[in-house]
């Protein structure tokens, strides 16, 4: 149980940081705001966190919340490569309604000069794990290439993501992430499909 209420305390203090970036942006939200809207305390806050640097990190566990709740919803009749478009597709709608260009580049620079762990790669987080599944049962069911390996499919998948990302950021946000991603995505993995 304890772990749980841990779990919930972090997940809503990332919550509300992310909500008051948005709102206010990351320069304009202090610590005491975040713990406020979290319903937390500051001693809470400062157990997870260094200070409002150490949640930018913490994007990466957003985007896994996003998947968490898709997981659900995900059809278990729907081809795998379609399941894919389609957690793509909702995790950037995700990003163009709810998180900012500037955070998501501080994120994907903060990632280039870490020295420490790389949040964004860690295979334990949700987003690989979910990936990892889908393109394993794609493969039982003939419907992605199984001579690639489930690990090479899915860097070839988050490499895709990231980097469409990456531009989205560069061109500052002056196209929808969401419909570039719908038209590019597919014709980036095609070569995977076999139906």
């Amino acid at each position: 149980m304890a772990k749980k209420n841990t779990r919930n305390t972090k997940s809503r203090i990332v919550a509300a940081a992310w909500k008051l970036f948005y709102e206010h942006g990351y320069d304009d939200t202090t610590v005491e705001e975040i713990v406020e809207e979290s319903g937390t305390s500051k001693g809470s806050f400062y157990h997870y966190f260094s200070g409002k640097d150490a949640l930018l990190s913490s994007l990466s566990d957003l985007f896994d919340d996003k998947y968490s709740e898709l997981i659900p919803t995900l059809p278990p009749e729907q081809d795998s490569f379609e399941k894919l478009m389609y957690l793509n597709r909702e995790l950037f709608l995700m990003i163009d309604n709810s998180v900012s260009l500037d955070l998501v580049a501080r994120l994907y620079s903060s990632q280039l000069i870490t020295a420490g762990a790389k949040h964004l790669l860690d295979h334990n987080r949700v987003y690989y794990k979910l990936l990892r599944q889908i393109i394993m049962e794609g493969q039982q069911r003939g419907e992605l290439r199984a001579d690639v390996s489930v690990n090479e499919i899915v860097k070839a998948y988050a490499l895709c993501e990231r980097a469409l990302i990456y531009d989205w950021c560069i061109c500052n946000g002056e196209y929808s992430l969401c419909q570039y991603a719908r038209e590019m995505m597919p014709v980036f993995l095609a070569g995977f499909r076999l139906l």
